[in-house]
């Protein structure tokens, strides 16, 4: 039986050609499914609460009046029209008489519901996967916690697994992106979700322990979003974390996480490296950002891009989507990048490639999606220009130096809703998108299609790892087998009436291919 090669050292190793699908479990599930429960003991740890008070500031006001203290975000991205209560404060049950969940409002639940029916039309692949195996519940027995963005696109697949299934605990990945309504729809349908837009940092870390620290049920599957989860799990609760059946990992910074524990010889569990699957990385990354950058600077900002001078830190294929998207509207787009091929691949699509401090006193809007920290710095903040837009496409908040703007002499305020003005002594402003952290589902939506596609992939490489056979993976890193990529998109290419050519016998056997796939080689570059 082939299995794939765990990835070392500080690169991810090419998984080994499969040519039979169904040795892999997430394809025998569709059509199989295997009969088994797993147990596990309870060895639940002791753990000491965070406080649970937490404080609100005015939209506009001074750093200097706060500097003696903690800055809270989670007043800055509370609309007026919400109460003065804590979720954590709020006694609230769903219709069923649950209590097992902490949302902004259990009432918008009938309005979350209808987003999550929204998404479902445009995500027909999912739902297709959910009818072809719901019969069978490869899921049955995993106890998945989830940490994630909570909007109604990973409502369909939190409802998905648990059609296929599972149990599942959810928390949110960034305190701004949970759509409330959504949360609520989640809850009422019996899912623990524990999650608000605009949570203090305190409350992102209590959701989390919430989700794992329970008597009479034990996570034994992990789907991150960034590493904060299996972070936690893994520093907080090793005996849970040595009992987990495998990590589902998507973005580049939870996948860098991943590989540092790998490398260190302290990942005591298989993980798969979803980021860096085909359909992830170039369809999520590249097509979801090309839309969502322009959607979030205009809601936020409603700037005009035509004339712009605009520089894209990073062009990966984040950054490809941005340019792309930015240069379509008339824009001047500069690239930076640290490595000479990605800056090649600039080069050759007409951007000019420059180093930060070298346009950053002319450029009128600085994007970061370099996954890197401190990419910009106090010292660039203080030469831009007046007006100058600044946000970042990276999963976390450590590109931009945003700690570097908290001093005494510069003023905040607060303009709307995550849009702040960072005012200098000399009356010169820079506008602040949601304070740095990501900003397409921070301050705007994302292409619910291409959402999809990633939600599919997660859904597989969760049924692949908790079938597999004991032994099949190792305490390492994988990435999904290529077959596991092409079945993902054939499920897409109905909703284009796209149409395969087959391969003749005599051709299959000319390139050395079986029929049914996989049609590339693992080292082939998309």
């Amino acid at each position: 039986m082939s299995v794939l090669e765990p990835a070392g050292g500080e690169e991810v190793k090419q998984a080994k050609e499969v040519e039979d699908a169904e040795k892999y479990s997430f394809m025998a599930t569709v059509t199989k499914a295997p009969k088994k429960q797993i147990q596990f003991a309870d060895d639940m740890q002791e753990f000491t609460k965070f406080p649970t008070k937490t404080g609100r500031r005015s939209l506009s006001r001074s750093i200097s009046q706060s500097s003696t203290d903690s800055y809270s975000s989670a007043a800055s991205y509370t609309d007026s029209s919400d109460d003065e209560v804590s979720p954590r404060e709020k006694q609230q049950s769903n219709s069923k008489g649950s209590s097992n969940f902490c949302v902004k409002n259990i009432k918008q639940a009938e309005f979350g519901r209808r987003e999550i029916e929204i998404a479902e039309q445009d995500m027909s692949a999912l739902i297709s996967l959910r009818k072809r195996a719901q019969g069978e519940k490869p899921l049955a027995g995993a106890k998945i916690v989830g940490c994630t963005h909570i909007t109604a696109q990973t409502a369909v697949l939190i409802e998905t697994l648990c059609a296929l299934g599972a149990q599942c605990r959810w928390a949110a990945c960034n305190i701004y992106s949970t759509q409330n309504e959504v949360a609520a729809a989640l809850a009422e349908a019996g899912v623990a979700v524990f999650a608000w837009k605009g949570e203090s940092e305190d409350d992102f870390w209590w959701c989390i322990d919430r989700c794992v620290n329970i008597d009479g049920w034990q996570a034994n599957m992990i789907l991150d979003d960034g590493g904060d989860l299996t972070h936690w799990v893994y520093k907080k609760y090793p005996s849970v974390f040595k009992k987990i059946r495998g990590i589902v990992e998507e973005s580049v910074t939870g996948v860098h996480r991943l590989y540092q524990l790998s490398k260190a010889g302290k990942l005591c569990v298989p993980a798969m490296n979803v980021n860096d699957s085909v359909t992830k990385q170039k369809f999520d990354n590249l097509y979801c950002c090309r839309e969502s950058i322009l959607d979030g600077l205009k809601r936020t900002t409603d700037v005009m891009f035509g004339g712009k001078q605009v520089v894209v830190c990073g062009y990966g294929e984040v950054g490809k989507g941005c340019c792309a998207a930015l240069k379509a509207l008339g824009a001047i787009v500069y690239v930076t990048e640290i490595d000479p091929i990605c800056a090649l691949q600039a080069c050759m699509d007409g951007f000019r490639v420059v180093k930060l401090s070298e346009v950053i006193r002319q450029v009128d809007v600085v994007i970061t999606c370099t996954g890197n920290k401190n990419v910009v710095t106090r010292e660039h903040l203080d030469r831009m220009k007046n007006s100058c837009i600044v946000c970042n496409m990276g999963h976390s908040n450590t590109e931009i130096d945003v700690t570097s703007l908290r001093t005494p002499e510069l003023t905040w305020e607060r303009v709307r809703s995550q849009v702040d003005h960072v005012i200098w002594p000399d009356g010169k402003r820079v506008v602040l998108l949601a304070e740095g952290r990501l900003l397409n589902l921070s301050c705007s939506t994302v292409p619910t299609f291409v959402l999809s596609i990633t939600a599919t992939t997660q859904a597989l490489a969760l049924i692949e790892l908790y079938n597999a056979p004991e032994g099949r993976y190792k305490q390492d890193v994988y990435l999904l087998p290529k077959k596991m990529d092409e079945y993902v998109a054939s499920l897409h290419l109905p909703s284009f009436d796209a149409h395969l050519t087959e391969l003749t016998d005599d051709q299959a056997k000319y390139l050395g291919l079986n029929k049914n796939g996989p049609f590339k080689p693992n080292y082939y570059r998309y």
